[in-house]
């Protein structure tokens, strides 16, 4: 064991470039092999990179400044020192390796439910980003090309913008807009441990770790969890495939266009009837495999002109030109929040409310600007401010929100 000062300087002397550039290119070593089929080297490169210093500094590194950095698992334990980040750089070992149960949370849906949220402990998030680390390179290899979600270098704007591209053409009248039930939550452990290409010993371990609610516990028998890092690319592994499947159906007179972000997708298509009886057919095979379904109920078929919400945008067609706006559900959510900030039962100064609602609003704003139009988004910043007025006779906080949204 070093000493505390010791060991702070050591850990804040670690060049990360050279730390990142090393796994890099480990990564780009692992993709190639994977494209060889030479699926030994593969393990091989893969077992390297997860017992390298290099990953496991990067692995601590990252859990410790993402978001989730001040959110413990069942077990308490932060990594706030310098001390302790270099202590877990040490414990990151897979022999002997047991994960301890997730610790369960509920977060508000803004149409009034909860999502449950899973949250492993600092170690495990680490031992999971470090076996992510040696996934990625092959699920990047792997991706399907419209698939946007999760993904180094794309973006929900991709997807947005790839859905413009395709719906200005004259053969993509229906879009059908698939919803999966449950998609974390059901992905069958069988298939992720068959098809998933890592250890598959501490990838079962990830699998079975179990949640604790309300002090009791419960075994995970089908999905992976919702707050865990490795379950988005679990996620996008196991619908990786369903691009090429129902792009091959297409014909040259009825081209079928696939665009997907995590598990939300649409399908396009020339006709309502072979979408439906051709390709909806297609999907809910695939989806079987995994041990998937569709909640047929929120599967529906739309025309073009009478618009769909994808990813928080409103899309449709009018005078021959593709329109995009904020979805009517997701501004309702924007405003919701506001209200939140503005009547909260606790004081808070002009200053105070403003800091708390900056970032609700430029985050919105810049999510949409640059892919909306802009009467669209005139519309929206008009309604956040009759809002405001509407929630507080507060000349000060109007003074300081008003050219916030005035010059976005």
């Amino acid at each position: 064991m070093y000493a505390s000062s010791d060991t702070d300087s050591r850990w804040q002397n670690i060049n990360f470039n050279v730390v990142q550039t090393r796994v890099k290119k480990l990564q780009m070593r692992i993709a190639k092999a994977y494209k060889d089929g030479n699926y030994s080297k593969v393990e091989t490169l893969q077992h390297r990179l997860i017992h390298s210093y290099s990953a496991r500094v990067l692995a601590v590194k990252t859990v410790t400044t993402n978001r989730g950095k001040n959110t413990s698992g069942v077990d308490d334990i932060l990594w706030n020192t310098q001390e302790d980040k270099w202590q877990a750089v040490s414990e990151l070992k897979r022999r002997g390796y047991r994960p301890k149960p997730l610790k369960r949370v509920y977060i508000p849906k803004p149409d009034g439910t909860k999502r449950p949220l899973s949250i492993p402990t600092m170690k495990d998030r680490a031992m999971q980003t470090l076996y992510k680390i040696a996934l990625e390179p092959i699920a990047n290899t792997t991706a399907d090309p419209h698939s946007y979600g999760f993904r180094n270098g794309q973006s929900t704007q991709g997807a947005i913008n790839r859905c413009v591209e395709v719906l200005s053409g004259h053969n993509n009248h229906w879009i059908l807009e698939a919803d999966i039930k449950g998609c974390f939550d059901n992905i069958s452990h069988d298939w992720i441990l068959r098809n998933i290409p890592i250890d598959k010993l501490v990838l079962r371990k990830i699998l079975k770790s179990g949640v604790i609610e309300n002090g009791k516990y419960t075994p995970l028998e089908r999905g992976v969890p919702q707050g865990s890092c490795i379950s988005p690319i679990i996620c996008n592994m196991a619908l990786d495939g369903l691009d090429p499947i129902i792009t091959t159906n297409s014909h040259h007179n009825s081209p079928i266009h696939f665009i997907r972000y995590a598990d939300d997708f649409i399908i396009t298509g020339k006709s309502k009837e072979y979408l439906k009886q051709k390709i909806l057919p297609i999907v809910k095979s695939f989806l079987a495999e995994r041990g998937l379904s569709l909640s047929m109920n929120k599967t529906v078929i739309s025309h073009i002109d009478d618009g769909f919400d994808f990813l928080g945008w409103n899309v449709r067609r009018a005078d021959e030109q593709v329109i995009v706006e904020p979805a009517t559900k997701n501004l309702n959510s924007l405003l919701h929040k506001i209200r939140d900030v503005t009547k909260r039962n606790t004081p808070l100064t002009d200053e105070q409310q403003f800091s708390s609602l900056k970032p609700i609003i430029t985050g919105w704003l810049n999510y949409h600007r640059g892919v909306v139009t802009k009467t669209s988004l005139s519309r929206a910043k008009s309604e956040i401010l009759h809002l405001l007025q509407e929630l507080t006779n507060n000349i000060r906080l109007l003074e300081l929100v008003t050219p916030l949204v005035g010059t976005l």
